[in-house]
């Protein structure tokens, strides 16, 4: 089992009933490369980063620093892989007819279209109204364009223009550009929304992005101007600017309407996609914008192409795919093993109406596991947090309920470049030890953290249970007459695990097994099963002791990185373990300023082996493959880009197949 979102989330967003265990490896990458993540999106998993093959990132290395470049999109090192006239991404079918209707589900509740504050429980897919001077998603999330790394296009804006420092941009707007009630989209809108995320956004946004930015001005309706701090990495700034959602100035004014705050009203977009109909914790109806302004660009050429996006809500997954089987929605990611593998043995999926897909996931796994609150007391001590480790037993769960189709995740970036191997020699060595102090010494002489092995035969792994009990009576844990693992003051060993009642079962099994084994070990813990409201509010508040939940994993540098792993991100959402590490930032912070590719990979594989090392995370399984099934009235690309499935982005509805599902009975 994955725990996957039927698409991403916005990086700009915090999107409730998806969040952070149940974001895609694509989206959740995408949502934490290169630029800040806002309080909002959780991202495509597509890595929004820099150019990963070459070039250089500091001035001394730039021959002209004043050199203006303007160009039709931007990556970090001017390369592009799409021509100024290019005719549409290479991957959709231009020719795809335009139609019909799409029904996805979601978890839980909601009762917010406001995905950029931490209140309220946003609505899935409740950012997609909104559009960005650059590219870098479509309105459901999907990475655009989904084939290249690193590389965004024009769309509020037809042209990008910097000098070679990048100490500055200026984005020549589209001046037929609108929002959805008509009114022309500007760059004073731009400006206002840029502001606003400082003033009424998340904290760590508004600090990350409100020290880098250090301007933003509207040279003219249509042109518009940021500036940026002198002195740090140019990394993350011009795409930062670039890919931040836009709003209509004029309907906050108006309304009063803030950032900050829960709302059921929505600000009039941009977008391909406008609300049609919504209720609440019910469904929502997102219906394609004919009078959309973008028609014509060939970003949207074979794109966007379904007339409705329904979005339904079930209480959990058990409920959800019983309402798939019988047509009620009518695509489905598949985040649960069992399901996968035994579910689909119904009439519909037996007579060919029910297709399945197993598409290739080309991006590193999320790091997902159980996350340590690092703020409690009894996880300070390292040996703690590895002994609690070792009682996940990888071998046996996936046996016993993922029917062996999963795989261990040891590493941040799993099977990339920037994995670390074995002992640190060379250039990893030489940059760990120059951080002197910071770094322990262990680090410096033993392999890196691996996910330990555990006996695929039984639950209790007796040699890893006979090693935690070691770790812990070394750290000053012992176990007393109640049977109880105590300290020196008498206090429990205790852990508590809030999960919702919503997750699959198969997550649940999982959890309470986990529970199981450290019970064995005197430790006192337990799972919490709680409404997914109550689950937000307490995953918000950090209000666990341990938590199912999720990191990112990393193809390049940016300062995302920084608000995920970062000391300025230790109180935010999108830092549940709430790490503090000066070495990480120090290492980070190399990395921004790394002056070529081959220095910078140094110092990301140095960053996954010091994250690994600080064992905030129990890292769980990753499923190598999407799994999608879907009613057999669609139709879509022969070949899959790297970055995206796009089922709501550039998949198309079949009518003549749709017809011949609903003669035969099989759909209402």
């Amino acid at each position: 089992m994955t725990f996957r979102t039927d698409r991403r989330v916005s990086p700009l967003a915090v999107d409730d009933e998806t969040r952070l265990p149940l974001l895609t490896r694509r989206h959740a990458l995408a949502g934490m490369m290169g630029s800040a993540l806002v309080p909002g999106l959780a991202g495509p998993l597509r890595a929004a980063g820099d150019n990963a093959d070459d070039g250089a990132d500091l001035d001394p290395q730039i021959d002209n620093p004043e050199e203006i470049i303007r160009a039709h999109g931007y990556s970090f090192f001017g390369d592009l892989t799409y021509p100024q006239d290019f005719a549409h991404y290479a991957y959709v079918n231009p020719d795809a007819p335009r139609g019909g209707e799409i029904a996805v589900w979601a978890p839980g509740t909601f009762d917010s279209f406001n995905p950029y504050s931490r209140r309220g429980r946003a609505a899935r897919f409740s950012w997609s109204f909104y559009e960005s001077l650059l590219e870098t998603s479509g309105p459901f999330g999907d990475s655009a364009p989904a084939d290249v790394h690193g590389e965004s296009y024009g769309l509020l804006a037809h042209t990008v223009e910097y000098p070679r420092s990048k100490d500055w941009v200026i984005f020549h707007m589209r001046p037929e550009a609108r929002f959805s009630d008509g009114t022309p989209l500007t760059a004073h809108d731009v400006v206002f929304t840029h502001n606003l995320f400082i003033e009424q956004g998340l904290p760590s946004y508004a600090q990350a992005v409100g020290f880098r930015v250090t301007g933003a001005e509207a040279l003219d309706d249509h042109t518009v101007r940021f500036t940026f701090r002198d002195g740090i990495s140019r990394r993350s700034l011009i795409d930062q600017v670039g890919s931040t959602p836009v709003f209509p100035r004029r309907w906050f004014q108006e309304t009063g309407a803030r950032l900050d705050e829960s709302r059921e009203d929505t600000a009039p977009g941009s977008s391909p996609y406008v609300l049609h109909d919504f209720e609440i914790n019910r469904t929502i109806i997102y219906r394609r914008n004919p009078d959309y302004w973008g028609w014509h660009l060939p970003n949207n050429r074979g794109r966007h192409n379904f007339d409705e996006v329904r979005v339904l809500y079930f209480a959990d997954d058990t409920v959800a795919f019983e309402r798939f089987r019988t047509g009620d929605y009518t695509i489905r990611v598949e985040g649960n093993s069992r399901t996968w593998a035994t579910g689909f043995d119904f009439p519909a999926a037996r007579r060919g109406h029910v297709k399945r897909l197993e598409i290739p996931d080309g991006t590193p796994p999320t790091p997902t596991g159980f996350v340590f609150n690092l703020e409690r007391p009894q996880f300070a001590d390292r040996r703690v947090r590895e002994a609690v480790s070792l009682a996940y037993n990888f071998e046996w769960t996936n046996a016993q309920f993922q029917h062996g189709l999963m795989a261990q995740r040891h590493s941040f970036t799993q099977g990339t470049r920037l994995e670390a191997h074995g002992v640190p020699e060379g250039a990893e060595l030489a940059l760990l030890e120059s951080f002197g102090d910071m770094v322990a010494p262990e680090l410096l002489t033993e392999p890196v953290v691996m996910a330990h092995a555990s006996s695929l035969d039984r639950l209790q792994d007796r040699r890893n249970l006979r090693r935690a009990n070691r770790l812990l009576e070394d750290a000053g844990w012992t176990v007393t007459d109640d049977g109880v693992r105590r300290n020196e003051a008498g206090q429990a060993l205790r852990i508590r695990l809030p999960y919702p009642n919503s997750a699959p079962s198969t997550q649940e099994s999982v959890i309470e097994t986990f529970m199981q084994n450290l019970q064995q070990m005197g430790i006192d813990a337990s799972a919490q099963r709680i409404d997914p409201a109550q689950y937000t509010l307490r995953s918000r508040d950090r209000d666990y002791d341990m938590v199912f939940s999720q990191y990112a994993a990393f193809l390049d540098v940016g300062t995302g990185l920084l608000q995920r792993y970062g000391i300025e991100a230790a109180d935010d959402v999108f830092n549940p373990a709430g790490l503090r590490s000066e070495l990480v930032d120090a290492v980070i912070n190399h990395a921004l300023m790394a002056p070529g590719p081959e220095e910078r990979d140094v110092a990301l594989r140095v960053l996954d082996r010091v994250l690994r090392w600080e064992r905030f995370i129990v890292p769980v399984w990753y499923n190598p493959d999407i799994w999608i099934a879907h009613w057999d009235q669609f139709g879509h690309p022969e070949e899959f880009p790297t970055f995206a499935t796009g089922e709501l982005d550039f998949w198309w509805f079949d009518a003549e197949a749709a017809a011949a599902l609903r003669s035969a009975g099989a759909l209402r």
